[in-house]
C-alpha cells in the first residue's frame, strides 16, 4: 500500500519506517525541512532502539522517502497517517492546532486530485451535458485519512472530519474514508512494540476505512478491535491513566514499605504473582461501588499507616472518596427520575453472600430513606433470622427496619416500584424485570440485556 506520513516525531518516525521495512511505500511528510533532510539521507530524526538501522533499510530499497510538499504526498499515496502532536497546555487542556492545520493540507490536496478538478476546466460550470463526475464509490480508489495521533474523544467527527469536508468538498465515508489508530508504542522499545503489538484498535467510520487500516497491520499478533472512532480515541487516555496509577501505586506503596523497614520489591513480587485477581481484568469492568468487611477497611488501615508513619499517598488517600463519589452518582440518578417509590434488588455488598457489611447498596438504601422515599428491598441471600453476629450488627445500626422493607419476592419489590435500582443478576430478578414495562430502571451491575435496553428511555447505566 502506499501511505504517507504525516508527523516525523517519534510516533511517525517509527511508523514510517516500520511500515515500509513491512513491504509499502511511504512517503514522510514533515513542516521541519530538519527531519525531511535526515530522512532524504537515510539517517532517523529521534533516538530509538533499531529506528537508525530500519531507516536507512527503507530509503536504500526506495520504500521510504520525505518531503515537506503535501499535495504530492498526498497526490502519491492512498492513505495518509497522521501523527502529529497533540500537546498540552498548562491546565490541561488539548491542543489540536497541529491536527487542524494538518487536515486543512490533506483537504486541500484531496481537492486538487478530484476528478471534477483534473477534468473540469477552470471557470467551467457543470452542466446537463457535462456534469461534473460523482464522487468515487466507497473503495474504489478513494483516499483514506488515518488519525493516529492521541485526541480526545469527539475531536475526530466533530472538529477533523467538518475541516476535511470543507477544504476537500468532499464527504466523509463516499469521497473519502476517515479512521482512527491510537498507537500504543513505548519510547525505548517502540519498534519492537510495533511489531509485536499487545492489540490493534481501529476505529472506522465505516467499513470500508477499517479495512483500509486493518490491510497495513495485516499478520501482526494480537487482537484487533474495529470499534467506533469515539471508542479508539477514548482506548489511549484509557491505558495512559492506569498506567499512571499502576506507577503511582506502586511509588506509595513502595513509600510506605521504606518506612516501616520493608523491601518493597518482595511485596510486589507476592503482588504480581496473583493473576486471578491483581494482574487481570479482575475488577476492572465499570459498575457499583465497592464494600464489603475487607476493602474499606484495610484501606482505612493502609492510609492510617501510612499517616503514622509520615508518609504522603494522595492515591490511596482518595480511594475510598472515589468510590464515596460513585455511590453518590448512583443516588442522584435516583433523585433524578422523579419517583418517590424506590425496589431495590440486590443489598449484599456482592452476589452470592448474604454479607452487608459496609454494602454500598445499605448505604444506599440508606440514603434514599433519610430522604423520605418509600422503600422495598429483595434479595434472595438476605433473610434478617438468618443474620448473625457482626453482620447483623451492622445492620441493626444501618437500617433497623430492614424486617419491614425486605419483600419475599422480586415481583413483590417490581409491583411497588415506579423506579428500580438493580444491584444484582439474580435469575428471579432478571424474570421479574422483563415485566418492568415503563417504570425506570436504573442499572448498577449492567444487565446482561443493557445493550438492548439502552434504547427504553427508562433505562439509565450508571457507567455505560
Amino acid at each position: 500500500m502506499r501511505i504517507s506520513v504525516f508527523g516525523l516525531g517519534y510516533v511517525g518516525c517509527v511508523s514510517a519506517a516500520c511500515l515500509a521495512s513491512a513491504g509499502h511505500e511511504v512517503v514522510g511528510v514533515d513542516v521541519n525541512p530538519l527531519k525531511v533532510d535526515l530522512v532524504a539521507r537515510g539517517l532517523a530524526p529521534v533516538v530509538e532502539e533499531r529506528i537508525g538501522e530500519l531507516t536507512a533499510e527503507a530509503v536504500r530499497s526506495g520504500a521510504l522517502r520525505a518531503t515537506a510538499d503535501v499535495a504530492e504526498a498526498v497526490g502519491s499515496t492512498d492513505v495518509s497517517l497522521v501523527c502529529v502532536g497533540t500537546p498540552s497546555a498548562p491546565n490541561g487542556s488539548l491542543s489540536t492546532a497541529y491536527l487542524e492545520r494538518v487536515a486543512e493540507q490533506i483537504g486541500r490536496a484531496l481537492a486538487a486530485g478530484t476528478p471534477a478538478a483534473a477534468e473540469t476546466p477552470a471557470g467551467t460550470p457543470a452542466t446537463a451535458e457535462t456534469p461534473a463526475p460523482e464522487p468515487p464509490a466507497a473503495g474504489a480508489g478513494r483516499h483514506t485519512v488515518v488519525f493516529r495521533s492521541t485526541m480526545l474523544p469527539g475531536t475526530c467527527e466533530d472538529l477533523l472530519v467538518p475541516i476535511l469536508e470543507r477544504e476537500s468538498g468532499l464527504t466523509a465515508g463516499t469521497g473519502f474514508g476517515v479512521a482512527v489508530n491510537p498507537e500504543f508504542l513505548r519510547e525505548g522499545t517502540s519498534v519492537r512494540d510495533f511489531f509485536d503489538p499487545p492489540k490493534t484498535v481501529i476505529g472506522e467510520l465505516d467499513r470500508v476505512s477499517g479495512d483500509v487500516v486493518a490491510a497495513l497491520y495485516e499478520g501482526l499478533p494480537g487482537e484487533v478491535f474495529r470499534v467506533p472512532i469515539a471508542v479508539a480515541e477514548m482506548t489511549k487516555y484509557t491505558d495512559n491513566a492506569f498506567h499512571g496509577l499502576k506507577i503511582s501505586f506502586a511509588n506509595e506503596i513502595g513509600a510506605i514499605c521504606q518506612a516501616l523497614g520493608l523491601d518493597s520489591h518482595q511485596v510486589m513480587d507476592v503482588f504480581l504473582a496473583d493473576r486471578k485477581l491483581n494482574v487481570s481484568p479482575a475488577y476492572l469492568r465499570p459498575g457499583f461501588a465497592f464494600g464489603g468487611s475487607c476493602l474499606p477497611k484495610d484501606l482505612r488501615g493502609l492510609v492510617y499507616a501510612a499517616r503514622r508513619a509520615d508518609v504522603s499517598v494522595p492515591l490511596l488517600a482518595h480511594v475510598l472518596p472515589s468510590n464515596d463519589d460513585h455511590l453518590r452518582r448512583a443516588f442522584e440518578l435516583v433523585t433524578a427520575a422523579g419517583g418517590r417509590r424506590v425496589g431495590l434488588f440486590g443489598l449484599s455488598f456482592k452476589p452470592g453472600t448474604d454479607d452487608l457489611r459496609e454494602s454500598p447498596m445499605v448505604e444506599l438504601a440508606e440514603r434514599l430513606l433519610g430522604k423520605g422515599y418509600d422503600l422495598r428491598i429483595y434479595d434472595a441471600n438476605v433473610s434478617l433470622s438468618r443474620l448473625v453476629g457482626a453482620n447483623r450488627d451492622y445492620i441493626a445500626s444501618r437500617l433497623p427496619h430492614l424486617g419491614d422493607l425486605l419483600s419475599g419476592s422480586a415481583g413483590e419489590v417490581l409491583a411497588h416500584a415506579d423506579v428500580c435500582v438493580v444491584g444484582c443478576k439474580d435469575p428471579d430478578v432478571l424474570d421479574a424485570l422483563a415485566g418492568a414495562g415503563d417504570r425506570v430502571i436504573i442499572d448498577l451491575v449492567r444487565l446482561p440485556d443493557a445493550a438492548a435496553r439502552r434504547a427504553h428511555p427508562g433505562y439509565v447505566g450508571l457507567g455505560w
